[in-house]
């Protein structure tokens, strides 16, 4: 048992964490949540988030405090901004081992399930890079697992820590992300107990997670409210509000947007629905787990798909609930001796990656297609891709072969693990061009000089993350930094193309005035601007500099 503990560990670290720093950084989440903890260390303020120096209301303050501690450990660079976001799905994971073992089988369904979790591929490529969804849903996933050990435990003393740790899970998940950290537990707890028929026992326990949820979230709150007066109005209304319920929500999307996310997302699991599914029909809902976690899965899932407002990430605390289904159905149909909708399963899925196989191998080695994935010079990436999925592939038709149930379970879970561990190596250069500028502003960083006045009109967090600056000017739209510009302390740092010119003539000989920008913008910018003394407009950004000493 030990052994198999610290394997999972160790793959754990190898695909999530060891490779963190290998990959550049992309815009713009990246380095959004790069730069406002970086300010925050820099400035020593902790209460009230700023990027690029401009007030910056978007979400509340943990997941900016954990990514500034990691970056005090282990530096301001791409490890310490995405290391918080991964320990998060490590978290998880523990939890659904722990959660599965005790309620659903014993030591190594709960390893199954762990496994389950950290190779699908949502959860893998949300969880290394630098967003807050992973925090989020780490903490959520924490708060409702308390809530179900609580309600399986009969001791009163035990039983009431867990619900006051339910309760301060939900205080941290709130201070990540804002109210759904509440709203999600209300969704998925009343429907359970309901269904349990034990729905007045929450009028008799629902004080004590409130009480602890309030002690953990309402300091910051407080200090928050009386910094910035107006934070709990923009973030109510503007974030809460307007993006899930507004006609005009940002990220509008129609309905059934999450479905095709569920089945990309769950991948390689998705093949194997219809075994989960049979062994679930087994179980036919009368189990605790299986009811909480249909309600967990089920009422998000609608949530989010009636919201207005969805990206592709919101979805992730439905991952949790989803990997106890598809391990503790996996477990029914594999123990009752069947296989064929196991073995359908994953031979379509080698089918799958043999088919992808052969067109990465064709389009690279041929024009048979059409076209390339990779350019003559990254013939070690593709080459690293077709043994990732040849090996997937391998393990699978292993896992098909195998009598054991167990084993092909683990077979079956560590077919795509070297797959999944290349995708941080073998990211295409053209990929690297279009959402990874930090080369091209590190290749110009010579020019730059605390005096120079940086302007830019796109990859403001990447110039600010990238030049160490919280004092760039914004030319034209301000996308998110909007609501921050509107301040009078702020808004002289708005500038139209006119303003611009004039900024450049006015400052002639003096500091130097520098405009990062879309070469294609820069292009129709650059007959009504001085003539620049340097520029470099090669790639698809432009960095060019006009006079100064």
């Amino acid at each position: 048992m030990k052994k198999s503990v610290f394997a999972v560990i160790g793959i754990f670290i190898l695909l999530y964490i060891m490779p963190l720093g290998v990959r550049p950084m992309v815009i713009p989440d990246e380095t959004r949540y790069a730069e406002i903890p970086r300010e925050m260390i820099v400035s020593g303020g902790w209460i009230v988030p700023h990027l690029d120096g401009f007030r910056y209301f978007e979400k509340p303050v943990l997941g900016y405090w954990l990514n500034a501690a990691s970056m005090v450990l282990f530096g301001q660079n791409a490890f310490a901004a995405r290391f918080p976001s991964a320990m998060a799905v490590g978290i998880s994971a523990l939890f659904l081992f722990l959660t599965v073992r005790r309620f659903a089988g014993g030591y190594w369904i709960g390893i199954v399930a762990a496994l389950v979790f950290l190779t699908c591929m949502e959860v893998f490529g949300v969880g290394v890079f630098s967003v807050l969804d992973s925090i989020f849903s780490m903490f959520v996933t924490a708060a409702l697992i308390s809530f179900f050990f609580a309600y399986m435990e009969v001791r009163f003393s035990k039983k009431t820590g867990l619900l006051a740790l339910f309760g301060i899970f939900c205080g941290l998940a709130f201070l990540t992300k804002g109210f759904l950290a509440f709203a999600i537990p209300v969704m998925v707890i009343v429907p359970f107990m309901i269904w349990e028929e034990r729905w007045k026992e929450l009028f008799r326990i629902s004080w004590i997670p409130i009480v602890f949820a309030i002690m953990i979230s309402l300091p910051w709150s407080i200090m928050i409210h009386f910094r910035e007066p107006d934070f709990w109005n923009y973030f109510f209304w503007g974030e809460h509000i307007r993006r899930f319920m507004s006609d005009n929500a940002q990220h509008s999307y129609p309905f059934w947007f999450f479905v095709p996310i569920i089945i990309g997302g769950a991948m390689p699991w998705t093949a194997l629905f219809p075994a989960a599914i049979l062994g679930l029909c087994k179980e036919r809902f009368n189990d605790p787990l299986i009811r909480f976690a249909t309600s967990w899965f089920f009422f998000l899932f609608l949530f989010f798909s009636i919201a207005n407002g969805k990206l592709g990430t919101y979805i992730l605390p439905c991952f949790p609930p989803l990997a106890i289904f598809i391990t503790v159905g996996l477990k029914k149909y594999l123990e009752g001796g069947k296989k064929r909708t196991f073995t359908f399963g994953a031979s379509f899925l080698a089918v799958v990656a043999g088919v992808l196989a052969v067109i990465l191998v064709l389009s690279q080695a041929t024009d048979f297609f059409g076209f390339r994935v990779y350019s003559s010079e990254e013939t070690w990436k593709w080459i690293i891709g077709t043994a990732g999925l040849l090996l997937w592939i391998s393990l699978l038709i292993c896992a098909v072969k195998s009598t054991d149930f167990m084993k092909k379970l683990i077979l079956y879970s560590a077919a795509p693990m070297f797959f999944i561990l290349s995708a941080h190596f073998i990211m295409p250069d053209q990929t690297i061009y279009r959402k990874a500028p930090g080369s091209f502003l590190m290749n110009n960083s010579n020019r730059v000089s605390p005096d120079n006045v940086l302007v830019t009109d796109g990859p403001v967090r990447a110039v600010c993350w990238f030049y160490k600056r919280n004092d760039v000017y914004i030319l034209n739209g301000a996308g998110e930094l909007d609501y921050g510009l509107k301040y009078d302390d702020s808004r002289h740092r708005r500038l139209n193309v006119d303003q611009f010119k004039k900024l450049i003539e006015g400052d002639q000989g003096k500091k130097g005035v520098i405009l990062i920008t879309e070469t294609k913008d820069y292009v129709r910018y650059k007959s009504i601007l001085p003539k620049p003394v340097y520029a470099d407009i090669s790639g698809r950004f432009a960095f060019v500099q006009f006079e100064g000493k």
